[in-house]
């Protein structure tokens, strides 16, 4: 019985043309994209935490880490744009197919 299941399957795959493949594989790649936000949003976290830490510990400091605290944010955050503009176009592209 398992040799007909089998051989069934493969025919299924087979029947399968290449604009639902590329549809498949947009939408399974935009999911993917949108992962790469959650790595700038923890950066952030720990940068904003640490220079924090810092102000507390130095307060003589205050404006210079404060300086590169938001520095460190603002290329982290362009990270996370990236990878939210790249899900979308990603997205886009598979429903248009």
């Amino acid at each position: 019985m398992e040799p007909q299941i089998i051989a069934q399957a493969g025919t299924a795959v087979a029947g399968m043309d290449s604009a639902t493949i590329i549809k498949a594989a947009s939408l399974i790649g935009s999911g993917i994209a949108v992962v790469g936000v959650f790595g700038p949003g923890i950066g952030i976290g720990v940068a904003g935490s640490r220079a924090l830490e810092g102000m507390a510990r130095q307060p003589e400091m205050a404006g210079k880490l404060l300086a590169n605290a938001i520095i460190i944010a603002a290329l982290m955050e362009a990270l996370g744009l990236l990878a939210f503009v790249i899900a979308i176009m990603l997205f886009t592209f598979g429903t248009k197919v």
